[in-house]
């Protein structure tokens, strides 16, 4: 299901190009495991309608400029994304790593009222909408653990609830049917389910792999999941 994305060739006629976008799975550990910080979408959304989430958005044109973080730290994270599209240009791929970083750390002050460090985030995966959905987005996320006392609050419209879950409990309840997830969010919450504390997620080797998932796999996993409940 791992394909190297290709934004930059000719697409076929009609299909949208998919925007860049950030989303950060903020972590912390508690008694029954570590718990991601996630918002329940309102069903009127065009987007991800009564779906589970990140916070995350689109990169804004804003986001371009006004910034300066540490050379090492952008070099990392260049390294990190190395596979990506925002780093097929060498010569922007800083800038790229840097834009796309002031945009996950934007929409968490936005949509969870946090304000969070550059250092507290590290870059996890990498997921683009499959060609054949009519909103497209080559997405970064990454996984941030916010400073102890750092605590994000629900003040986003695009979503009725947000939250910390155990993330072994999310993935209960998807299993069960009683709340829905995007395939990203599923396949990353089963990753980080492997883990028993938020030092082992940042600690942990993880190479950043974009994953363009093919035509279909959105119809196919929404019915894949109907079946098994």
């Amino acid at each position: 299901m791992t394909d190297l994305p290709q934004q930059d060739l000719p697409l076929p006629t009609g299909v949208p190009r998919a925007r860049l976008a950030a989303s950060v799975i903020l972590l912390r550990d508690a008694p029954g495991g570590v718990e991601a910080f996630v918002q329940h979408r309102v069903s009127t959304m065009d987007f991800a309608a009564g779906m589970v989430v990140f916070p995350g958005g689109r990169v804004d044109s804003a986001d371009q400029s006004g910034w300066d973080y540490p050379e090492d730290l952008l070099q990392r994270h260049t390294a990190d994304w190395q596979l990506s599209s925002i780093c097929s240009d060498a010569d922007q791929a800083a800038k790229n790593a840097g834009t796309i970083l002031t945009a996950a750390i934007r929409e968490v002050h936005e949509e969870a009222g946090l304000s969070i460090r550059a250092s507290d985030l590290r870059p996890w995966a990498n997921w683009i909408t499959p060609t054949d959905m009519p909103k497209r987005f080559d997405t970064y996320f990454y996984v941030a653990r916010p400073s102890p006392g750092a605590e994000p609050q629900h003040q986003t419209t695009e979503a009725w609830q947000s939250l910390w879950m155990p993330v072994a409990d999310i993935l209960a309840a998807e299993a069960a049917g009683t709340l829905k997830l995007m395939p990203p969010t599923y396949y990353l919450l089963k990753e980080i389910a492997g883990f028993e504390t938020v030092d082992a997620v940042w600690s942990a080797k993880h190479d950043v792999v974009p994953v363009l998932a093919p035509v279909g796999s959105m119809a196919a996993f929404l019915r894949e999941r109907e079946n098994r409940r």
